[in-house]
């Protein structure tokens, strides 16, 4: 039996749409307001905390394809012209200037006015690209964007794809040939093989399985499927493992409580895209656990906290913006799937967290995050990373579920 919101007072059930509805608008708006570079064209490669653009830095391709995926999928919802302008408008900059059309693939970053900066290829970047032009193309029938989007799947799968070891390798230079630094980040390890591109590369994969449902892709979907339930769930504390070398030889006992419980409802998702009835119960399966494992992370305020360090027993006591969008639907999904008053409980918790210390009530949007202290993280309000991604997509899911 799965729960609905048919268990919960009718009352509650309308409130809580209308807030997710209202989110849901405010974010997009705030995005349409601030972010659009009207002078060079594209968008502003960062934003700050006082709405302020950064004229001068780089354009990351992961930003404007989350960009494209948000406003995709959300004008399929609020059926807004402003909404789709905005999509049509990321799906353009990403056509007219991140794709290689030389090598094949997405560029990393861009200057402003869309020269390339960064031509390295991260399986990260091209992933979320594909997930972007996926959601475009559901949205607009436009057949192009679904033509761009399985290139861009048959580059990773030609040059990103270990056929001796499996899984995919982390980052190439722009002709696809090695590269010493395959780090998405600064604060990553420089190990080839990642959860989190792994988690975006099938997070794309299945979003382009309900747009294409090739029998090709179905496969790597079910293969990427495999390779989380055997290397990245472990399956002692069911926290993810972050890091492999190539030979599967796990690099990092670092824990990430977003990425658990972005997990232990993406993985059942996808699963349940490609209709594979083993592994959609397989996955609600595990989704408990690894719920739980996440749980373990959430403060008595209702956040969620960053990272844990087991070797130094070092909790990273920061709660970002982004985990505690996942919490709120992995949370939601455990309550559909158990019935537990608790797990719904818990996203409860976490929209008031949410509500109360992540939203910035005066200026607009999201802040990155906040510190132990309840000080606010002077990052991007838009960036390279902060994008409206996880916020959008998680008012989009909740709205889903709640209203089936």
């Amino acid at each position: 039996m799965t729960y609905t919101m048919e268990h919960i007072n009718p009352g509650a059930r309308n409130y809580f749409l209308q807030e997710l509805r209202s989110e849901l608008e405010a974010i997009l708006n705030y995005w349409i307001k601030y972010v659009p570079d009207n002078q060079q064209g594209g968008f502003y490669g960062k934003v700050d905390n006082d709405n302020i653009p950064d004229k001068t830095a780089a354009v990351g391709s992961v930003m404007c394809s989350r960009i494209l995926w948000a406003f995709s999928a959300g004008t399929a919802i609020t059926g807004n012209p402003a909404h789709q302008e905005m999509a049509d408008r990321a799906y353009a900059y990403i056509n007219d200037f991140f794709i290689d059309r030389q090598y094949g693939g997405v560029y990393w970053s861009l200057k402003p006015g869309g020269e390339a900066l960064d031509t390295k290829k991260q399986l990260y970047g091209q992933a979320f690209c594909i997930y972007g032009l996926s959601a475009y193309y559901q949205l607009t029938g436009y057949e192009a964007a679904l033509q761009t989007a399985i290139e861009l799947y048959r580059c990773i799968e030609q040059y990103g794809f270990d056929n001796e070891k499996n899984g995919y390798i982390e980052a190439f230079a722009r002709d696809w040939s090695a590269i010493g630094d395959l780090r998405l980040s600064a604060k990553d390890n420089n190990e080839r093989k990642t959860m989190n591109t792994h988690l975006h590369v099938i997070e794309a994969y299945a979003s382009l399985y309900s747009v294409w449902p090739d029998p090709s892709l179905k496969e790597r979907i079910t293969n990427l499927l495999g390779l989380f339930e055997q290397y990245f769930v472990d399956h002692f504390h069911y926290h993810l493992r972050l890091f492999f070398d190539d030979d599967w030889h796990s690099k990092s006992a670092r824990r990430s409580f977003g990425h658990d419980i972005e997990e232990a409802w993406l993985l059942q998702q996808c699963a349940e895209i490609i209709e594979d009835k083993a592994l959609t119960e397989l996955f609600r399966k595990l989704a408990i656990p690894i719920t739980n494992a996440a749980a373990e992370g959430q403060d008595k305020d209702g956040g969620l906290w960053y990272e844990f360090e087991p070797a130094e027993n070092k909790l990273i006591r920061e709660k970002h913006s982004w985990p505690q969008a996942e919490a709120l639907v992995g949370f939601y999904n455990a309550w559909q799937l158990t019935g537990e008053k608790k797990y719904y409980q818990h996203c409860l918790d976490t929209w008031a967290f949410i509500r109360q210390y992540i939203r910035d009530h005066e200026k607009g949007e999201w802040f990155w995050g906040i510190y132990e202290d309840y000080s606010i993280m002077n990052e991007d309000k838009a960036g390279f990373w902060k994008c409206p991604y996880h916020n959008s997509r998680a008012m989009l899911e909740l709205m889903k579920r709640i209203n089936e």
